[in-house]
């Protein structure tokens, strides 16, 4: 058994023996172990029309709120309808086959600054900057940090979660879209900084700030898409930018959606996952 294996697994039983499923590394990162399972992603429903949205004969021009529901004349709900079908998505489904652990939070500006030696970012100087999320750094400079650390841990289990394994944890086993009131508690949006990582509620899997805060970089490519292909691409101009910002507002802060980098680079930051180590013989 190697010395780097020694050092991960043990490691590894010390805090999972507690029952809690979690690790910390050499430098104050915390880990959840995400489980294999499966999660659908791309789905998408327009809200109107809605279950309890009527049809009556009305004017030509006569449109009225009722109660949950809208009143149309024939004509407008006919165009509602084909409106949302023809931007209605089933999505598909995809089985995250390997567990792994992801960080509780994102990369912060103190873990940054021990592993590379400088600050890149703007939002800096301030009491407890150290705990804010590192932002203004590149996907090329995200990888840099990840081959740092590890180097620094002599292993090579860090590195950026794929798409799909972002949205898995980031949803925390919800199968639809996180209401805008759960936002609200959730992400930190409409803001003019980011605020300290873990400030806010975290998801049902004890993850913070999934959405808001800063977009996160993951490891895939974009597809010049509102959302994800069912198979990713294997090149691309851009990386994928997943979660929102604190500059966004809810109608931004979503699981399904992803952007492309590079973004406007203060806003844009980063979460690493570790992929579990397995006992060799």
């Amino acid at each position: 058994m190697t010395e780097r294996f020694l050092i991960c697994f043990c490691l590894f039983v010390t805090h999972f023996a507690m029952g809690q499923g979690r690790i910390t590394n050499s430098i104050g990162m915390e880990f959840v172990l995400i489980e294999s399972g499966a999660v659908v992603i791309g789905e998408f429903q327009p809200p109107y029309p809605v279950p309890n949205d009527t049809v009556k004969s009305l004017p030509h021009t006569y449109t009225m709120w009722m109660g949950d529901g809208r009143v149309y004349n024939e004509e407008e709900f006919k165009l509602a309808r084909e409106m949302a079908m023809k931007d209605s998505q089933p999505g598909f489904s995809v089985m995250i086959e390997k567990p792994y652990y992801i960080a509780t939070t994102e990369v912060t500006q103190g873990q940054w600054k021990k592993i590379m030696g400088y600050n890149p970012s703007v939002f800096q100087g301030t009491p407890g900057a150290d705990s804010l999320p590192v932002e203004n750094v590149s996907w090329k400079e995200a990888q840099k940090f990840i081959k740092n650390l590890n180097r620094s841990e002599k292993c090579k289990s860090y590195r950026l979660p794929t798409e799909f394994e972002w949205e898995y944890a980031a949803r925390a086993g919800a199968t639809k879209d996180i209401p805008w009131d759960e936002i609200q508690i959730a992400a930190n949006l409409n803001k003019k900084t980011p605020i300290n990582v873990a400030s806010k509620k975290p998801n049902a899997w004890g993850l913070y700030d999934m959405l808001g805060n800063v977009w996160e970089w993951v490891d895939d490519y974009y597809n010049e898409k509102l959302f994800a292909d069912p198979k990713p691409l294997r090149k691309g101009k851009q990386h994928v930018l997943k979660g929102a910002s604190f500059v966004g507002d809810v109608k931004n802060a979503t699981y399904m959606t992803h952007a492309g980098g590079p973004g406007n680079g203060w806003d844009v930051g980063f979460r690493i996952v570790k992929d579990v180590e397995i006992k060799s013989k």
